[in-house]
């Protein structure tokens, strides 16, 4: 038996989503847009005599973790997540720390779960937590990905952006939870998504060269009129990235900038077409 086992995730970028809602968390979800980067988390699971989670090496509450731990097993473990990403800021970090948390523990417990049952098992973590809907399935597959069923059926449009670099900065947290309990933000946010997502349908039917400029610019139109879109700084630094001519939107969900051209104080990260995985 092995005492330690090691897996990754991709952060994942939500560009445009619709809530899906449903009585079992199984089947709840989303629509939408969103892509991999090379960056996420990795996470060491071991056997221990409580349970556990750090990030970075500090200790941290993570409900979504403990929900995929009981879900898995009645062993205590300690699991350590590192990244150089922000928790909270739209990089779907959440989502990612529970998918290759789910992957470590089968491969240490030697559980024999297929990798699908276990993002089923880190969705449902995620949605009945309220801290994601969508970022799983797309962790899973890997890539940019187009959502036209619900997240929870795990079927994916992947649009040919591979190694496109993209230019990310984060200002402030978003709660996810306070956005998806909010009825009359999530019927702004649907409302707007629908208009969105059927301009998106039109292009894939018309041209399958989809451009990351043209869903960036869709993306911010989504941004703006689902009225996510309201802190003073990301608004600023959207307006200057276009006034050099480059093009940028909200990332979903945290006061955060993603544009396909370098700006300051952003860092570079990958669109990368590499889904979770053990190491």
């Amino acid at each position: 038996m092995i005492s330690e086992a090691k897996a990754f995730a991709p952060a994942n970028i939500s560009c445009i989503f619709r809530i899906y809602g449903h009585k079992s968390p199984r089947w709840m979800g989303s629509y939408g847009v969103g892509f991999t980067l090379n960056e996420g988390v990795n996470v060491k699971v071991r056997q221990s005599n409580k349970n556990q989670i750090f990030l970075n090496g500090q200790k941290i509450y993570f409900p979504t973790i403990k929900s995929v731990i009981s879900k898995l097993t009645n062993k205590k473990l300690k699991i350590k997540i590192q990244s150089k990403l922000p928790l909270g800021c739209g990089f779907g970090l959440s989502g990612a720390s529970a998918l290759a948390a789910a992957y470590a523990i089968n491969n240490l417990l030697k559980l024999k779960k297929s990798k699908k049952k276990l993002a089923i098992i880190a969705h449902i973590a995620e949605v009945e937590n309220k801290t994601g809907l969508g970022d799983v399935v797309n962790q899973y597959y890997g890539g940019f990905c187009v959502k036209l069923k619900p997240s929870s059926y795990f079927i994916v449009k992947k649009l040919p952006m591979n190694n496109a670099n993209v230019y990310c900065r984060y200002f402030s947290k978003i709660s996810t939870k306070s956005i998806i309990t909010n009825p009359k933000l999530k019927n702004k946010i649907n409302e707007s998504a629908s208009i969105t997502l059927n301009k998106i349908k039109k292009l894939l039917q018309n041209n399958n060269h989809i451009k990351l400029n043209d869903i960036i610019n869709i993306s911010k139109e989504f941004a703006v009129n689902s009225h996510l879109l309201k802190d003073k700084k990301t608004i600023q630094t959207i307006k200057e990235i276009e006034k050099k001519k480059g093009n940028a939107s909200m990332i979903m969900l945290g006061n955060a900038v993603f544009s396909d051209k370098p700006f300051k104080g952003a860092i570079k990260l990958r669109i990368l077409n590499k889904g979770a995985h053990l190491l």
